[in-house]
C-alpha cells in the first residue's frame, strides 16, 4: 500500500489511516464504503461522503463500495436505488463490480441474532414502541427492564422464528439486545435488534416479515464486506459501542468505525425529512427541483461535478458539526464556469432601443469572443441591426450619481459594437412606461474605442431584434430567508422561512442566435448576467434557462445602498 496522494491536503481520518497503514492493520488495506438508505435522493451532504468514501480508497489505492441499506421496505423504492447509482457516478465515482444491499445478507443477519439468542444476550420483547420509549428513560435517569427481558433462551428462539414465519402482526414483537438498561448511553439501553414488517421489499419482495434495525444491520454489513474503516457522520458517535458490541460478541471481523462532522449548509436544509416534506407537500416541483440542495436538483441548475468535488475538498473532514456558507459552493461553480464555458449575450428584460441613423434594411456581423479565459475556444459572429434590445435595467431616465449606463444624452458602448447615444425617450401614453428608445450610433467605433479618443464609462450587451431568439429563463435564489435553519423561531416550522421569491420566471427573453438548438444541460455565461444551463424542458421552438449563480454585481450593491 503506497503512502496518499500528496497533493491533496491531509485531515483526522487519512492520518489515522496512514498510521493504521504504518501498523500494517487490516494487512495493510484500505476499504471503505458509501451506504446511503434508498428512501430518498441523495444531497450535497451525501455528496461530502461520497467524495471522501472514493477519494480515501482512490488516495491509498484501496477500494470503496456502493452498498443500500436497504432495511425499511417501508420507505424505500427502486427509484431511489437508481438516482442514487445515477449521482454517484455523475460525480466521477465508479464501484466497479462492489454494489451491495443489506438485504444481500438478511439470512447471514438472521443466523447471527440467533446466535446472539443462544448467547443469551437477546430477547424478544412484547412492549410496544411507546412502552420501549418510556421504559428507556432518559439522559439523567436510568432505564427499567422490560418484563421480558428473563425470557428463557429455548422461548425466544420460538418466538423469533415465528416472527420470522408472520404469525405476529406489526408492532408486536421485537427483538432486543440485551445489555444494560442503566448505561450512560441511552443506545446501549437493549436496543431493538429486528421489527415485524408486513411489507414488500423492492428486492426480496415479501419472503421477509422482520426486518434488521440500521444499528444491526451496519455492523454486520461492514463484517462481511470486510471494510476497513468504516467513515460515518458525527450522530453515529454515540452508537459506536453498540457497533463494537454486535462485533465483539459475535467474535467476527471487526471495522474501525471513525466519525467526521456532516455538512450543514446555509439558507437551505439537508435532512432528508424535511426534503421529503418540501416534495410531498409540493413547495417544490420535486427532488430534482434546481433549489433544492440535492445532486439532482443542482445537476439540473448547472452545477458540474467538478465544482461540486472541489467544495467537498476545500471544506475538508473535521471533527466539529459548523454551518458553511452557501457561498462558498457557489463561488466553487462560478470558478470553475468561468473558464470553460462560452460568453453569449442575453436579454431578460428587454426595451427596445431603435438606431435611427443605422440603414433600415442593413444587417452586418460582429466578432464576439468565446472566452477571454480560453483563447482556444475561439471566436463568433453576432448579428448585428437597426433594432436592438437591451436591459430595462441599463436605462435611467434620471439616473443618479454612480448610474454610468444609459440615460437621455449620454453614450455607452455596445459589447463588440459600436457607440450609441440615446436622443429620444418614448413612453406608453397611457401607463407612461418607457417602451422604446431613440439612439444614434458612431459608425467609426465599429468593435473598439473612439478614434477621436472620447470615453464611456459603461459597456451595455445587447441582441439585435429581428435575429434574436425568444426564451424563458428561471430565475433561482435561496430557498430559505434564513441563513441558519436552526434559529427558526419557537414554535414555528422550517418552511415558514421559505423565500417567496425562490424563482422568477421571465417568460419574454431574447438571446443571440448561436444558441439555436442548444442542448439540454449546456452551460452558458450570459454576459453581465450570471451562469446559464439549458434545462431539460427545453425546446427548439422556445429554449429554457435555468440560473445557476449570479456573477458579482458591484452595481447591485451600489443600488442597495442608495435604497437604505
Amino acid at each position: 500500500m503506497t503512502a496518499p496522494d500528496s497533493t491533496r491536503p491531509s485531515d483526522f481520518i487519512r492520518d489515522i489511516i496512514a498510521e493504521d497503514l504504518k501498523t500494517n492493520k487490516y494487512d495493510g488495506r484500505v476499504h471503505t464504503r458509501f451506504p446511503p438508505e434508498p428512501n430518498g435522493y441523495l444531497h450535497i451532504g451525501h455528496a461530502k461522503s461520497i467524495c471522501l468514501n472514493f477519494g480515501i480508497a482512490k488516495d491509498f489505492k484501496g477500494l470503496c463500495n456502493l452498498r443500500f441499506d436497504d432495511t425499511n421496505p417501508t420507505k424505500e423504492e427502486v427509484e431511489y436505488v437508481e438516482s442514487i447509482k445515477k449521482d454517484v457516478r455523475w460525480l466521477g465515482f465508479d464501484w466497479e463490480d462492489r454494489l451491495f444491499y443489506a438485504s444481500d445478507y438478511f439470512e447471514q443477519m438472521y443466523q447471527y441474532a440467533v446466535q446472539i439468542i443462544k448467547m443469551g444476550k437477546a430477547y424478544v420483547c412484547d412492549l410496544s414502541a411507546d412502552e420501549i420509549r418510556e421504559y428507556r428513560g432518559t439522559l439523567i435517569e436510568p432505564g427499567k427492564d422490560s418484563p421480558y427481558r428473563n425470557r428463557s433462551v429455548e422461548e425466544n428462539l420460538d418466538l423469533f422464528e415465528r416472527m420470522r414465519a408472520g404469525e405476529f402482526p406489526d408492532g408486536s414483537r421485537t427483538l432486543r439486545a440485551k445489555i444494560d438498561m442503566k448505561s450512560g448511553n441511552i443506545n446501549m439501553r437493549d436496543p431493538v435488534m429486528y421489527r415485524i414488517l408486513h411489507a414488500e421489499h423492492h428486492r426480496t419482495g415479501s419472503k421477509w416479515y422482520i426486518y434488521p434495525m440500521y444499528d444491526y444491520a451496519h455492523c454486520i454489513s461492514d463484517s462481511i464486506e470486510k471494510i476497513t474503516h468504516s467513515i460515518c457522520t458525527l450522530e453515529f458517535e454515540d452508537h459506536r459501542p453498540l457497533y463494537d458490541w454486535f462485533l465483539d460478541e459475535l467474535n467476527i471481523y471487526h471495522p474501525q468505525q471513525i466519525e467526521f462532522a456532516r455538512l450543514n449548509l446555509s439558507y437551505t436544509v439537508l435532512s432528508k425529512r424535511k426534503l421529503i416534506e418540501l416534495v410531498e407537500q409540493r413547495y417544490v416541483t420535486g427532488w430534482d427541483d434546481p433549489r433544492m440542495p440535492t445532486i439532482a436538483g443542482l445537476r439540473k441548475r448547472g452545477y458540474t461535478p467538478e465544482s461540486i468535488r472541489n467544495f467537498c475538498e476545500r471544506i475538508g473532514a473535521a471533527k466539529r458539526d459548523s454551518i458553511v456558507d452557501m457561498a462558498l459552493l457557489e463561488y466553487c461553480i462560478r470558478e470553475d464556469l468561468n473558464k470553460r464555458v462560452p460568453r453569449v449575450m442575453a436579454v431578460l428584460r428587454p426595451l427596445k432601443v431603435i438606431i435611427v441613423n443605422y440603414p433600415e434594411n442593413k444587417a452586418e456581423e460582429l466578432d464576439a469572443i468565446n472566452n477571454p479565459e480560453d483563447p482556444s475556444m475561439g471566436m463568433r459572429k453576432v448579428p448585428f441591426s437597426r433594432v436592438l434590445y437591451i436591459e430595462r435595467d441599463d436605462f435611467r431616465e434620471d439616473p443618479p450619481k454612480q448610474f454610468f449606463r444609459l440615460a437621455p444624452g449620454r453614450e455607452v458602448r455596445l459589447r463588440y459594437g459600436y457607440y450609441v447615444k440615446c436622443v429620444n425617450v418614448v413612453k406608453d401614453e397611457q401607463t407612461g412606461k418607457i417602451v422604446e428608445l431613440h439612439c444614434t450610433y458612431d459608425p467609426k467605433t465599429r468593435g473598439g474605442d473612439s478614434p477621436d479618443g472620447r470615453k464611456v464609462k459603461a459597456t451595455l450587451h445587447w441582441v439585435s431584434a429581428p435575429h434574436a431568439l425568444e426564451a424563458e429563463v428561471r430565475l433561482y435564489d435561496h430557498l430559505f430567508l434564513k441563513a441558519d435553519l436552526n434559529d427558526v423561531e419557537e414554535g414555528k416550522d422550517f418552511k415558514s422561512n421559505i423565500n417567496p421569491n425562490s424563482l422568477e420566471v421571465l417568460r419574454s427573453c431574447y438571446i443571440e442566435p448561436s444558441l439555436t438548438g442548444a442542448a439540454a444541460g449546456s452551460r452558458y455565461q450570459f454576459e453581465r448576467m450570471g451562469y446559464f444551463c439549458v434545462d431539460p424542458d427545453s425546446s427548439d421552438k422556445k429554449p429554457v434557462f435555468n440560473r445557476t449563480v449570479t456573477l458579482r454585481d458591484t452595481w447591485a450593491k451600489i443600488e442597495k445602498t442608495l435604497i437604505k
